[in-house]
């Protein structure tokens, strides 16, 4: 059995630098970073080791940079060539949503529209016998959601990644063997971004490899970036294996096809970082100027849960925490029980497991590509970000108060606890006094000070978003919280207000 190198730490780096000090001291949240890499590089290669890989490459993204990477094992085990960040892996299904931010462009600049019909740019679709007469017909959307109504074709689609366009043409004239009407049901299909690829082709005149390079890999600094293996320096690719009777058994290599679309890129961690760093530059919605691959308002909108998925009882620690997941465009949305919204994809093809996972609240992405047959790398990612915040206690990005939502607290802490005159005040939207009466108001609020006794500070608003928030007044012996909604009208005014006492916590 090879054995395994010790662990080669291509970057270590902190990016986050305080602006307040012109030493460049580091901020303590990125210090706090660089402590969890050594424990992030350890569950990574513990988990390498354990599960057979030949090779692993691992990186965190965090503000638009890598800032960290490892690796550890073999891209070639016959000539022992070190897996680095340099090294170019197959990503497989990680290409999915590359060609739906091709789509997405080439929507944006008014060439096609997501609801088209496929058949308009994929003319063998318009005979296809569907399971039903009433079903719609197939469309962009529906290829972009995995909702075309096609079976999922896991592990059948793999081996399709050389075929020719006609002989793609060809399987489509044969018919398609359908197992749902389109629009009702998520159903993973890799022939559904085969034609999305070839829809690419029609619409550009470009072949969606050399589409994608243009207009994606190009402007994004993606250098060491393929879809043709044979094109990759002989000691930068990674040769892929499956770990039979205890030996690693190197499988053989697929050129580019039309079903390349699908899962057919090969890429560093160095540059696929700039693409996670892309992914990640669309949040939070801002005034900056946009930077021409993609508008950020596209790539929110491919990032969103467009069609359910499923609901797992999921955990990567030993509490059992539920999560909704769904797919967007050519990407993995859930959300699990602690609010945690996470967007990414993974990868998978015999010989190579990878995958992605972007935090958007926290402006951060973990990425792992490896060598080994279907490797279960959303599992490590998992735990390496479960991980990363518990030992950094990284916080969601925090949503700034507007300046309407503060005006309307502090106008209504002058009110509180009394409420005198407050029918008179124009802060109140029409519905208010309808739904809330100045006497119980005034007595609600009165008992709940009285509980709190003297007020000794206001703490700052956290706002949920533009227009609603709370805020806490600390009490002597007890705290309250207020809460308040507005209205979508200019000037935005009161609609909804809630006051509660709250335990003090020591």
């Amino acid at each position: 059995m090879m054995k395994y190198r010790k662990p080669l730490r291509i970057l270590k780096t902190a990016v986050l630098l305080c602006t307040l000090c012109a030493s460049k001291v580091l901020s303590q949240e990125t210090q706090d970073f660089e402590k969890a890499f050594p424990v992030v590089e350890k569950v990574f290669n513990d988990f390498a080791t354990q599960n057979h890989y030949p090779g692993l490459v691992y990186g965190i993204v965090k503000d638009g940079k890598l800032v960290y990477t490892g690796a550890t094992g073999f891209i070639n085990i016959e000539k022992k060539y070190p897996a680095t960040a340099k090294s170019d892996f197959r990503i497989a299904s990680m290409t999915k949503s590359f060609v739906s931010v091709a789509i997405l462009q080439l929507r944006d600049a008014g060439k096609l529209r997501l609801d088209d019909p496929a058949s308009m740019y994929i003319p063998e679709l318009k005979d296809q016998k569907y399971l039903a007469t009433d079903a719609p017909v197939i469309t962009i959307r529906h290829l972009l959601t995995h909702s075309a109504g096609f079976p999922e074709d896991n592990p059948w689609g793999d081996r399709q990644l050389a075929i020719t366009n006609e002989q793609f043409k060809n399987m489509l004239k044969k018919g398609i063997s359908f197992s749902n009407v389109p629009g009702i049901a998520y159903e993973y299909s890799n022939m559904g971004f085969a034609m999305l690829g070839y829809i690419v082709q029609k619409v550009s005149g470009e072949t969606y490899a050399a589409y994608i390079t243009n207009h994606i890999l190009k402007p994004l600094g993606m250098s060491h970036t393929y879809f043709e293996y044979s094109k990759v320096p002989e000691e930068q690719l990674a040769h892929g294996y499956r770990w039979l009777n205890n030996n690693w058994v190197e499988q053989p290599m697929l050129h580019d096809g039309a079903y390349g679309a699908m899962g057919g890129m090969i890429t560093t961690m160095e540059d696929f970082a700039k693409y996670v760093a892309f992914q990640l530059s669309a949040w939070p919605p801002r005034n900056d100027h946009e930077d021409g691959t993609l508008k950020r308002s596209s790539l929110r909108e491919m990032q969103q849960p467009w069609r359910f998925n499923n609901l797992n009882s999921f955990s990567n620690s030993s509490k059992p925490c539920p999560v909704v997941s769904a797919y967007g465009y050519g990407l993995r949305w859930s959300k699990d029980c602690k609010g945690i919204v996470s967007v990414g994809h993974t990868g998978g093809l015999p010989g190579f497991g990878s995958n992605w996972v972007i935090l958007p609240d926290y402006g951060i992405g973990i990425i792992s590509f490896s060598n080994l047959t279907y490797a279960s790398a959303s599992y490590i990612n998992g735990k390496v970000i479960d991980t990363l915040l518990k030992l950094t206690g990284l916080k969601p990005r925090p949503i700034p108060v507007s300046p309407i939502l503060e005006r309307r607290k502090n106008e209504l802490i002058k009110l509180l606890p009394d409420w005198r005159n407050s029918a008179s005040q124009k802060i109140f939207a029409e519905n208010f006094f309808m739904d809330y009466f100045e006497d119980s108001l005034r007595n609600e609020a009165q008992q709940i000070f009285k509980k709190a006794g003297k007020i000794i500070n206001i703490r700052e608003l956290i706002p949920e978003n533009n227009l609603r928030g709370t805020f806490i007044m600390e009490g002597e012996n007890a705290d309250i919280r207020v809460s308040f909604t507005l209205t979508p009208e200019t000037p935005a005014l009161i609609q909804a207000y809630d006051i509660e006492a709250i335990e003090k916590t020591h």
